[in-house]
């Protein structure tokens, strides 16, 4: 049963990878089709928000949603649509697989925020795996002909740092709230949010952009449900790494729509992006066996 449930987890994260590669080149598509940043970002929360209802009005209903902790929901709600609105833009000004390479550096802030804001013991070790990956963001974002802009490696930069913080504030929230609850207020209110920028920023398209921008909002809610989902049936030692088969997707599809392929500071710098991010997951599952037998020990 339990190899059974660690299967599918992996399978489940895999999904998850993959819907989201293809819900990044749904972006750039529509982009391309004329949609604006506004309507890209609307479009993914809106077909998320319905996709989550529908999945919790199926399933134990919305009851099951109620929270005590609203404040806590909207502060996740006001920087997730940081992060969403920085990740969609430098996948924008980027290349499909520069701006997946630079958003893994997420793990390597989420060691510094954690080190910082949570007093989590952080060695020598992880201290040098970050140190590792931030100079394969230096590489992947330094000057190689013009290939990847600053501007785009910046904004991918603050999408991680963002992201980074989020996943402190999951662990917070994370404690009293289950993890489908968190999903659908932050689907809920970050639509609610962008809503008055829609109306303002939306114009007439072809029904073929039309449909660009709804497979956005769906491919997002899908992707983000099965990453959900694969959280609840395997540990994060197992799951997370799945993460980094993005950079196969990017680099397929780019080629395919567009005819790009990583430059040479991505070739690189993702090694050594990739390499930081799998220690300090490693090394954080390694301090969690250690603390859990520490604890068994003293009872």
């Amino acid at each position: 049963m339990q190899q059974d449930r660690l299967l599918s987890a992996i399978v489940l994260r895999l999904t998850s990878v993959a819907l989201f590669s293809c819900m990044n080149l749904g972006i750039k598509l529509a982009e391309a089709g004329g949609a604006v940043l506004p309507e890209i970002l609307f479009a993914r929360q809106f077909g998320a928000s319905v996709l989550v209802a529908a999945v919790i009005a199926l399933g134990p209903g919305f009851a099951s949603v109620r929270t005590r902790r609203m404040p806590a929901h909207l502060l996740r709600a006001a920087v997730g649509l940081t992060a969403m609105a920085l990740t969609f833009s430098a996948i924008l000004m980027l290349p499909l697989a520069e701006a997946t390479t630079i958003n893994f550096s997420m793990p390597i802030f989420a060691t510094v925020l954690g080190a910082l804001i949570l007093g989590e013991p952080t060695g020598w070790r992880r201290w040098t795996a970050v140190a590792v990956g931030f100079a394969g963001v230096l590489v992947v974002a330094g000057p190689h002909g013009g290939h990847v802009p600053l501007a785009g490696a910046a904004l991918g930069i603050g999408a991680a740092l963002c992201t980074a913080f989020i996943s402190i504030l999951l662990r917070q929230i994370g404690r009293t709230e289950r993890a489908m609850t968190t999903v659908w207020w932050f689907s809920a209110l970050a639509a609610l949010a962008l809503l008055p920028f829609y109306i303002h920023a939306a114009h007439a398209h072809p029904p073929r952009v039309w449909a660009t921008l709804a497979a956005v909002g769906l491919l997002g809610g899908a992707a983000q449900l099965s990453m959900t989902e694969s959280l609840s049936r395997g540990p994060v030692s197992v799951v997370v790494p799945m993460d980094y088969t993005a950079l196969i997707w990017a680099t397929v599809l780019g080629w395919l729509a567009f005819g790009t392929l990583p430059g040479p500071g991505t070739w690189a710098g993702a090694p050594l992006i990739v390499g930081s991010g799998l220690f300090i997951v490693w090394r954080e599952h390694v301090r969690r066996r250690a603390a859990t037998r520490g604890a068994l020990s003293q009872e």
